[in-house]
């Protein structure tokens, strides 16, 4: 375990530079909100320790966002050396901070209890913690996110849970199950060099194997990593991306190329737009100690709302109605709709790009289509949707409604097939006719 703690301990450093970084382009609100310690969540057979931070406006239905500490680390310490707790001030999600309290403040991502669901360890006192807040907030959706040893919880939560966890974002971590040791061992010398190569279907068989006879839908994830990583070594990224986009049915060639600065090589998988079922972002000449974007990873979730949350955290029933829709209006101007498939077997993603053509912001929406024969939608982002197939209406989700001119918003859902893998012919817009590309 000390040496363990030795190499992954840089990354304490990591939080408190990307702190720095982020702050540049977060206006944090005056808030009376602050981190509590939370006793007695339920079970807890690592005697983990909870950290709540629940802003003082929540949005409707509110995110959950498991942030998981770096070695040495603890949750009030990921707290402030991190912007995850400002960005929930902005956008109305509430954050679980957990503590390691073994030697050490690791994260247990390599026993055999941590590697399957429900079997132990860690990942069952984190799921505690989920439930404890899901019980007691009327919430939505559920996020990961962490460093290096809490970047390997994350692949770990992932793989897990992958009915309760809509997405992920690594920084500097390894593959689920890389880390497995025998022998009560902590350490895996092998993968934190680089040197466990597997094919995408045996890491993607790992993820399965964690959760037998799960046929649902998997969470997306998004991969941090830098070029001149010491302690987790790079060759970790690529065996990740390798993971992730089998476990999606997704081809290894990236759907969508770009630098969104400089230094920085972002690949996407299965789609092009910003919530693509694997996103990956290599940082060339970043060692371990990299910076956290929090805004980035808070993006790619779906959480950067720019609309303000409203209401306080006042606990509520979790039988509370979602809101009603807000009125729409057909989109003066016209409108367009990417929509990219990419198809494996007997499932398909579906990428779409909703961009308002016209001079005037619209307010609310609905997208609506026909699927081909034979597919069903399983789960989606971004929007709901109903029916699961035939004529089919997606509506805006709390903090997307909003479309101003020239604008476009992303959305995107999974589904079975039963062979035709077509896109729908035509698409309309709060029922006006979208160009469709």
């Amino acid at each position: 375990m000390g040496r363990l703690v030795r190499a992954l301990a840089v990354a304490g450093s990591a939080v408190v530079l990307a702190a720095g970084l982020v702050s540049l382009t977060v206006a944090t609100p005056a808030s009376a909100a602050s981190l509590t310690e939370v006793t007695n969540f339920g079970t807890n057979p690592s005697n983990l320790r909870m950290h709540l931070y629940v802003p003082d406006r929540l949005a409707t239905r509110p995110a959950i966002l498991v942030a998981v500490h770096y070695c040495t680390g603890t949750g009030p310490a990921f707290y402030s050396g991190t912007q995850f707790a400002s960005l929930a001030d902005r956008y109305g999600y509430i954050v679980i901070y957990p503590s390691a309290t073994r030697s050490g403040q690791c994260f247990d991502v390599y026993s055999p209890q941590a590697l399957r669901r429900d079997g132990g360890s860690d990942p069952v006192s984190i799921m505690s913690m989920v439930r404890y807040v899901q019980q007691r907030y009327s919430t939505g959706q559920v996020f990961a996110t962490g460093v290096s040893s809490g970047a390997m919880m994350t692949n770990v939560l992932l793989g897990n849970y992958p009915d309760v966890f809509t997405a992920g974002a690594a920084f500097a971590g390894v593959p689920h199950s890389c880390f497995a040791t025998t022998g009560g061992s902590t350490w895996n010398s092998e993968c934190a060099n680089g040197q466990v190569i597997r094919t995408a279907q045996q890491w993607g068989d790992l993820v399965r194997a964690a959760y037998p006879g799960y046929t649902g839908a998997r969470p997306r994830m998004q991969l941090w990593h830098g070029t001149n990583d010491e302690t987790l070594r790079y060759p970790n990224f690529g065996e990740e991306i390798k993971q992730w986009t089998n476990v999606h049915g997704l081809s290894q060639t990236p759907t969508f190329t770009d630098t969104p600065q400089s230094g920085h090589t972002r690949t996407r998988y299965g789609g092009s737009g910003p919530m693509a079922p694997v996103e990956a972002i290599s940082m060339q000449g970043v060692p371990h100690n990299l910076p956290v974007n929090a805004a980035e990873a808070i993006r790619f979730f779906g959480l950067d709302s720019t609309t303000p949350p409203t209401g306080t955290p006042t606990a509520v029933p979790t039988t509370t109605p979602p809101p009603t829709q807000p009125p729409t209006e057909p989109p003066a101007g016209g409108c367009a709709v990417s929509y990219t498939v990419n198809a494996w077997n007997a499932g398909l993603t579906a990428a779409i790009s909703i961009t308002n053509r016209g001079t005037s912001a619209i307010n609310g929406w609905t997208l609506s289509f026909t699927l081909p024969a034979g597919q069903t939608i399983t789960s989606g982002w971004n929007a709901s949707y109903s029916p699961a197939s035939g004529a089919v209406t997606a509506r805006n989700a709390s903090y997307n409604g909003t479309i101003a001119p020239n604008a476009s918003v992303g959305i995107g859902f999974q589904a079975s097939h039963t062979g035709n893998t077509g896109r729908p012919a035509s698409v309309s817009l709060n029922g006006t006719a979208c160009t469709l590309s």
